[in-house]
């Protein structure tokens, strides 16, 4: 990836307030919060994390090559180092992490400048909205850069994700990279923590989406309210005049939102704000009509501009409505952004489905099985709530499209009418545990039967955590099965033809980490393995019935 575009000196760093000694006019080659990372000519910025703390690791910066090195003043335990060490270059101030970000986006040449960055934040449909925006844009024949929680990508080059939103550093270069592989836009998850710990200042975002919010990280923020201040930043702070903000009105937080930057525009702050909403139908884009079906979504827009109202008819092969509320996120955004109807119809019926979210797994059998990211409260509702939907569609009495018969469907409704969702969840640890038996009591009344297993227990004792989770269930309808991997394979015995099987938590997720250790684990593989090997069982159970009836008959 790129590097800065100019030669930059440390002196070029330095701003009023901060303190500052040894030699000023070295030449930087890169910046790097991690001194792991560093490299010869490095900027090291020393910043405070949740683990561990910088400043204790900046004799292993200089040791690698560190020629100038940022700080926290204060810090009376620095004072050996720079007498110790006059050539090296020192910048005392007062917030590290506000400094990394400037003097990233700086030493990249202000990336944001170049293209159109918009960013996406909320607790869940932030994924997937990314996914859907990069689509509608990419049908512009625009090249379009992703920085999210499953990957990075610039145009069709693919980077593994290390957080949802990089730090600081590491976005600008990202940012970089795009404008110099020539996208016109880059699109990106920014995650609360990243703007709490402001890893996309100095960043210029022309527009920001607001999906929800619902309780999530509170081990990080510790309220509610901390929480939605940070998701306000990227609104408040880090929009461009003139900037997109498209909000969610059918969210409580989102109305909160829309009557704070209105007020803001009271006051002369140059923001475009646009709404969107499902039962809302004073919002800017409203879901007039919504048709889910099993292998697609059929739905119709209503768009108020000021040129007047329109129509706009879409065609998803995403399912559930969850997935409306990320179709309208992205459109909202894109008729701010001048996007013709006809490029918003292509690139919705050409997004793919986001791994791990709402995700079919098929592999031949006769009821739906789903893998699906929701690890909070309101997604595992949602998540359950759209299956129930489904079981609904298929025990009505839906007549099959034409040219097919009832038995292509996934579905076949069971003796009574009506299939089973089988849910397998549990709960990560070292992360917000109020929301355990929440989610345990969601689980049990939207489900006919749970599966209580292990997330990423981390290092928390994986028995502790579901004990808080049964805590919430108030039905006797669920079993414990610590192993994942039996716990799924035990989902697929108890299913039947007509059921929905839920495997909620991890979703893209390529493994499970226990004590420090990540160890190989796909929900998908892992669920598709057990199909596979029931379907044999089965069919091996139903030649040995069908020999057994022949020599009976003989």
């Amino acid at each position: 990836m790129s590097g800065s575009q100019f030669p930059l000196h440390v002196r070029d760093l330095i701003r009023p307030g901060d303190m500052f000694a040894g030699n000023l006019n070295a030449q930087l080659t890169g910046i790097q919060h991690d001194s792991r990372r560093v490299e010869a000519g490095n900027l090291f910025v020393a910043v405070r994390g949740g683990k561990s703390d910088g400043h204790s690791f900046i004799g292993q910066a200089i040791g690698k090559g560190a020629v100038a090195i940022i700080y926290e003043q204060g810090r009376t335990e620095l004072d050996a180092f720079l007498r110790d060490y006059p050539a090296i270059a020192w910048i005392g101030v007062n917030d590290s992490r506000e400094a990394l970000a400037g003097c990233a986006a700086r030493f990249y040449g202000y990336p944001s400048s170049e293209i159109g960055v918009i960013g996406i934040t909320g607790t869940n449909g932030k994924t997937t909205t990314s996914y859907i925006l990069k689509s509608i844009l990419e049908a512009l024949q625009h090249k379009v850069g992703l920085i999210g929680t499953i990957n990075y990508m610039v145009g069709d080059r693919v980077y593994a994700a290390s957080h949802t939103t990089p730090e600081a550093a590491d976005f600008q270069k990202l940012l970089r990279t795009m404008a110099d592989a020539g996208c016109g836009y880059a699109v990106s998850e920014v995650s609360s923590h990243a703007l709490a710990q402001r890893r996309v200042d100095g960043t210029q975002f022309r527009a920001a989406v607001f999906t929800n919010l619902t309780r999530d990280h509170l081990d990080f923020h510790g309220t509610m309210e901390n929480y939605f201040h940070a998701k306000q930043r990227l609104f408040a702070e880090l929009l461009i005049p003139g900037g997109i903000a498209a909000v969610n009105v059918d969210d409580a937080y989102g109305r909160t939102l829309v009557d704070q930057l209105r007020s803001e525009q009271d006051h002369g702050k140059d923001i475009r704000i646009l709404t969107y909403a499902m039962h809302n139908e004073e919002a800017d884009v409203y879901a007039n009509r919504v048709d889910p079906g099993f292998e697609h979504t059929s739905c119709t827009f209503r768009i108020k501009t000021s040129g007047g109202e329109r129509f706009l008819d879409l065609e998803s092969p995403m399912i559930g409505t969850t997935n409306v509320l990320n179709i309208l996120a992205a459109v909202t955004v894109a008729v701010g952004l001048g996007v013709p109807d006809s490029a918003l119809k292509e690139g919705i019926k050409s997004t793919a489905v986001v791994r791990g979210r709402f995700e079919r797994v098929a592999v031949g059998q006769r009821y739906l099985a789903i893998i699906d990211y929701a690890h909070t409260e309101d997604a595992l509702e949602r998540l359950l709530q759209n299956a129930r939907a489904l079981l609904e569609l298929s025990g009505a009495g839906r007549r099959p499209a034409r040219g097919k018969k009832r038995d292509d469907y996934l579905f076949l409704p069971q003796v009574n009418g009506q299939g089973r969702i089988i849910t397998v969840f549990g709960c990560g640890g070292n992360r917000d545990q109020g929301k355990r038996p929440r989610m345990g009591e969601i689980a049990s009344r939207l489900s006919y039967f749970v599966i209580l297993t292990s997330d990423n227990p981390r290092f928390e004792d994986p028995k502790a955590i579901v004990r808080e989770i049964e805590a919430g269930i108030r039905k006797d309808n669920y079993i414990v099965i610590h192993d994942r991997r039996a716990a799924i394979a035990m989902a697929v015995e108890l299913a039947s033809p007509g059921d929905i099987i839920v495997i909620a938590g991890k979703g893209h997720e390529d493994y499970q980490e226990i004590k420090g250790t990540r160890h190989l684990f796909s929900d998908r593989e892992v669920l598709e393995e057990a199909i596979r090997r029931s379907m044999e069982r089965h069919a091996r159970g139903a030649r040995r019935t069908k020999r057994s009836g022949m020599s009976r008959t003989c």
